[in-house]
């Protein structure tokens, strides 16, 4: 695929497709087990629900636009036969964060597993950042996802239940330039799932992120073709990963493969920790210079 039909959301994955690609795990490995996944209605969280009911979980599913929502629910049934209920909401909204991890207990009786998929952010020089905006990103990438795990958490320490959280973030090894509100809010989950990982394992409860790097999703449409084509440079693989990579990689920690994993983060960016830049707000002349 090139870097142009990235951008084009007709080329996203098809409900056909993520219900037949081939997995490398066995068809049963979550049977029996609830999931609660964020930020679903698209991208990384719709490929994920179709990876969880494939591998036999139930899944409630949330994220802000209740007609997407419905639109995977639905297609998620009708492709694998698996059991996805939805709803729409908001996890800035500490109450209901707290109603979403109800509703999974109320539809399916338990929950065993939350993945904190929910977040936006876009591009903008740190220095033109304004107090709404970076307000904005922070309260739903870090805020959000706290109100989703502490929510999560307070019901499996009180019915005396394990769980696993898995929290979407980003790699801030090297910053985020023109992403700074993002790069803070993610590696305050970093820290946060580190911290919690300590506090919660008293009661089973696992915590750890995983974080992607350049995925080729319906949010890329939102930036210029030539910010896309460059995309390649950002990591020593040379290309875009897939929203089947991430999927995996979660449910690889949700799984028994990840019992004796907790506080921890899995990189899934094809290099980008180590080389690569990418400027998806226009790359500054400064850099572009070669002279000292």
């Amino acid at each position: 695929m090139t870097a142009d039909a990235y951008a084009d959301p007709a080329c996203r994955p098809s409900d056909a497709d993520l219900a037949s690609r081939p997995i490398v795990y066995r068809p049963d490995l979550l049977e029996g087990q609830v999931a609660l996944v964020s930020g679903a209605g698209s991208g990384i969280g719709r490929a994920l629900t179709f990876l969880l009911a494939r591998l036999g979980a139930r899944v409630m599913i949330c994220g802000r636009t209740e007609a997407k929502l419905a639109e995977v629910a639905e297609a998620v049934r009708e492709h694998t036969g698996g059991e996805v209920a939805y709803r729409a909401m908001t996890i800035r909204d500490p109450a209901q964060a707290a109603d979403v991890v109800d509703a999974a207990y109320r539809t399916f009786g338990r929950l065993d597993i939350l993945v904190n998929n929910a977040g936006g952010q876009y591009s903008q020089n740190a220095i033109e950042l304004t107090s709404g905006g970076w307000n904005a990103v922070v309260d739903t990438n870090l805020n959000g996802t706290w109100h989703m795990m502490q929510s999560a958490a307070r019901n499996w320490v009180e019915r005396g239940s394990k769980g696993s959280v898995v929290n979407v973030v980003r790699t801030v090894e090297r910053g985020v330039p023109q992403a700074a509100h993002s790069c803070a809010a993610r590696a305050g989950v970093i820290g946060l799932t580190r911290t919690v990982a300590v506090e919660w394992a008293p009661h089973g409860i696992r915590v750890n992120c995983v974080a992607p790097g350049p995925i080729a999703t319906d949010g890329l449409a939102s930036h210029p073709a030539e910010r896309i084509r460059s995309l390649h440079m950002s990591n020593p693989m040379k290309r875009i990963g897939d929203v089947w990579d991430v999927a995996e990689g979660i449910a690889y920690l949700c799984a028994r493969s990840g019992d004796f994993i907790t506080g921890t983060t899995l990189t899934i960016d094809g290099g980008m920790t180590l080389w690569g830049e990418m400027w998806m707000a226009g790359k500054p002349s400064y850099f572009q210079d070669r002279t000292p």
